[in-house]
């Protein structure tokens, strides 16, 4: 892992709202193809250090570097355009659309709206067939003319992580991916989504309550608690982390990703 090129770093990351310090000191890396779990308490940070990462929110100090570039005070937009892409916990579909739709429009969004070129027919079976390539990566395929709204919570939660890949991410944030959904299908969606990232080598970041899905499916696992990093390791060296447990006994280890 430690060869691996490092896509995406923040350096003594903060962000205070009054008297709290929503994120207090954070520096964090993640490199090229590496799944990474954020857990923690709520109120431990993790969404508002997403926030700022993608550009939701600005910090209050520190760094932000992505691919070597500091893209501290970059837009939200700008970060989706240069390759930091987001599913959130509620899902945000077009759900009188198509699934092939919804994938399309993601494709299009990524080439710019000044773009006229995918008006011509070839053009336009072009991001057709990749539409379909992405939604056979996604096991959707054979859902392409189904309204988005049809669709089981599975696999909407499936269609909001692929429309994120067709954006062509470097780095991936999924906030709570299996949240909703039965234990069955909970492994079903991490069996879709994992594959594929790993095989872009899209450095990924997992918000996630399920710790059965946290140890199964990250290379590394990252600790927040009041605003800064408690621990980080493998799933192994979190699972026997004394001070882990200690700080997260009160809570329960299973609401440790909340």
């Amino acid at each position: 892992m430690s060869e691996r090129e490092i896509i995406l770093e923040t350096i003594d990351m903060k962000k205070h709202f009054g008297e709290v310090k929503a994120v207090d000191g954070v520096s964090f890396k993640i490199r090229a193809g590496e799944v990474v779990a954020l857990i923690g308490p709520n109120g431990a940070g993790k969404t508002t250090f997403v926030n700022i990462v993608t550009g939701y929110y600005n910090p209050d100090g520190g760094k932000i570097y992505y691919m070597g570039r500091d893209v501290t005070k970059a837009s939200r937009i700008k970060k989706i355009k240069m390759g930091i892409a987001r599913s959130f916990q509620l899902v945000n579909l077009y759900d009188d659309l198509t699934v092939l739709d919804n994938i399309r429009i993601a494709v299009l969004s990524r080439m710019g709206k000044t773009s006229i070129f995918w008006k011509t027919v070839e053009h336009f079976n072009e991001i057709k067939k990749e539409s379909y390539e992405i939604l056979s990566t996604f096991g959707l395929a054979e859902k392409a003319p189904v309204p988005a709204k049809d669709l089981p919570q599975g696999e909407r939660k499936i269609l909001d992580v692929a429309i994120a890949f067709a954006l062509k991410p470097k780095v991936l944030l999924l906030d709570e991916p299996t949240s909703g959904v039965s234990s069955k299908d909970k492994h079903a969606i991490m069996n879709k989504i994992i594959p594929a990232v790993r095989n872009e080598k899209i450095a990924t970041m997992i918000i996630e309550h399920d710790m059965d899905i946290v140890f199964g499916y990250s290379d590394r696992v990252v600790v927040m608690y009041e605003g800064k990093i408690l621990a980080e390791g493998t799933p192994e060296e979190i699972k026997q982390s004394k001070e882990v447990q200690e700080k997260l006994l009160g809570v329960g280890v299973s609401a440790a990703g909340s």
